[in-house]
């Protein structure tokens, strides 16, 4: 076993011709399916569209959509020209995406109209009014002045908007020889895509990551769920996320498996798709096993193909791990890591035993160095001994993008890239998480930073302080609880809080719980004590009368 230098492109070339006809992706529910041939041709005529409206090698390119079946398409197709796939959070609202296309310098930005009470159509119009009154490709936006284009994944034509058809079409006019010329400069340690991840400090930072970190983090995932060609991989996660694009793309791009595609999660088509198609192979976060689960049809699918999976995201309870292990026929598996790692930094092998699947994350992945830390001296901690879980590999970002500075506070000089997480390593060489030092909320498998939802809940008037805390969640794992100290004489409820936020923050961000209360539990050196918070959120949703989800 080693690690690969070859490029997303390189991979697919090389399926395309090792099994032209043989399926890469399938949408079972519409029916469209993609060989690895016709694939990688639609990739390479996207690719010269791309180059027709000024994209090349190192402009950032923008893809806001839920599974559409071109999401992909634009993924490889920027990979090939040695352009940067940016990947934006289909829940984002107006003010996350106006620092995102600031922050990330985008040059292009492909979406579509939008997702379940988020028309994206909508947003970026009022964000760039100039394109509703120039020609596309033309308009020049006086907020973002790098944004020179906006491409619409579908059919429908919009204002001032190229859609896939017409840069599939521009693509045309393209001279080859310029599209040979960017595709031969591409190299595995290229940045190919930039993931927006939250941290502890507010606003979301974007996270470089090259051809190398993540194909080889998801070449050495399949090997561990020992993945060959056969196998068919359900995907119904994001593919916005690095465990979308990474523990399941990659995965299935290196091991020349095919990707069942699930365009949005719902249990029922996830269940139906696995059932239709013989999926062997399903990814999801805990609650999307347990709407599966839990779904009324559940008993009238055929879940024996299923052999494998991850369950990833967020804490999986151990129960649900064991029914999916008894219901669905799978040796699930779990990987620990961060978007910073790619996302892969541990993780259970499908032969492991039960036990250790259940209640542990596995062990390091190849060719990385795990260590337990502790974090006041930096000495590495003896097995059972909890410390830091740190990562030095080649699946360590390449940093943040335009902040070194950022970069150096979480990759020490010794290359160890610092997760904020607690975790302990047992005798037999596998982890356990045991609590997080970065005040970090993850709800559902989102990153969830108190800081930004304070800094955006200080902006309503009659706030005096806010502080915002983790709220244990049966559903989610974590939901988002804020605690407000108001101004004097001033008034506010939980529906103002949560009105001012709509259309503004993404959804999940939004304060499910809100307590106002006169002061907050400090400690004696004048430190606010948000473990405190979240014991009182507790007692006063009891006391109220407030059921938690």
């Amino acid at each position: 076993m080693h690690l690969s230098d070859r490029t997303l492109s390189d991979w697919l070339e090389y399926w395309a011709a090792e099994s032209p006809d043989k399926e890469y992706i399938v949408y079972s529910d519409r029916n469209l399916r993609f060989s690895w041939k016709t694939f990688n041709e639609r990739v390479d005529n996207m690719a010269k569209g791309l180059i027709a409206i000024g994209v090349t090698r190192g402009t950032n390119v923008g893809i806001w959509a839920q599974n559409v079946p071109d999401w992909l398409t634009f993924l490889y197709a920027t990979a090939k020209i040695g352009a940067v796939a940016v990947t934006v959070n289909t829940s984002y609202k107006s003010e996350e995406v106006s620092y995102l296309l600031k922050n990330s310098d985008m040059h292009t930005l492909c979406m579509t109209d939008g997702a379940a009470g988020n028309n994206y159509t909508d947003i970026i119009y009022n964000l760039v009014p100039e394109l509703k009154t120039t020609q596309r490709g033309k308009f020049r936006s006086e907020r973002f002045p790098e944004l020179k284009n906006v491409v619409y994944i579908g059919q429908e034509k919009y204002r001032g908007m190229y859609n896939t058809a017409e840069i599939l079409l521009l693509g045309n006019n393209v001279d080859d020889d310029e599209f040979k010329r960017l595709r031969a400069l591409t190299c595995c340690e290229d940045v190919v895509n930039m993931q927006y991840t939250s941290g502890t400090t507010g606003f979301p930072k974007g996270v470089m990551l090259t051809h190398y970190n993540i194909v080889n983090n998801g070449y050495l995932t399949g090997v561990h769920m020992k993945f060959t060609p056969d196998d068919k991989c359900c995907i119904c996660v994001p593919l916005f996320h690095c465990f979308g694009v990474v523990l399941a793309t990659m995965c299935c791009l290196t091991h020349g498996s095919t990707q069942v595609m699930v365009e949005k999660f719902d249990p029922l088509i996830t269940l139906a798709s696995i059932h239709k198609e013989r999926c062997t192979v399903l990814h999801g976060v805990p609650t999307m096993f347990i709407a599966e689960l839990n779904h009324p049809m559940f008993s009238l699918f055929d879940m024996s193909s299923l052999r494998t999976g991850i369950m990833a995201g967020a804490l999986c309870p151990i129960e649900l791990m064991r029914q999916v292990n008894e219901k669905m026929f799978m040796d699930i598996t779990s990987v620990y890591g961060m978007t910073e790692t790619s996302p892969g930094m541990t993780q259970t092998r499908v032969d492991d035993s039960f036990e250790v699947r259940c209640t542990t994350v596995g062990r390091e992945y190849e060719f990385t160095d795990v260590k337990v830390l502790n974090p006041e001296n930096g000495e590495e901690c003896p097995p059972g001994v909890q410390g830091e879980i740190c990562c030095r590999g080649y699946n360590v970002m390449k940093g943040y993008y335009k902040n070194p500075q950022a970069t150096a506070q979480v990759i020490d000089s010794n290359g160890y890239m610092h997760s904020g997480d607690l975790g302990v390593k047992d005798e037999n060489g596998n982890y356990r998480i045991t609590g997080r030092i970065k005040d970090m909320i993850i709800r559902g498998g989102e990153n969830i930073s108190p800081k930004e939802v304070e800094d955006y809940l200080y902006k309503i008037p009659q706030i005096k302080d806010v502080q915002v805390v983790a709220i244990a969640s049966p559903r989610y794992g974590e939901d988002v609880g804020a605690f407000i100290i108001l101004k004097e004489g001033a008034e506010l409820t939980a529906e103002d809080v949560r009105d001012f936020c709509k259309d503004h923050i993404a959804r999940y961000k939004i304060p499910r719980y809100v307590f106002f209360i006169e002061h907050f539990p400090m400690t004696g050196s004048g430190k606010i004590q948000k473990f405190r918070l979240r014991e009182m959120a507790l007692e006063l949703c009891e006391k109220q009368g407030i059921e938690i989800i």
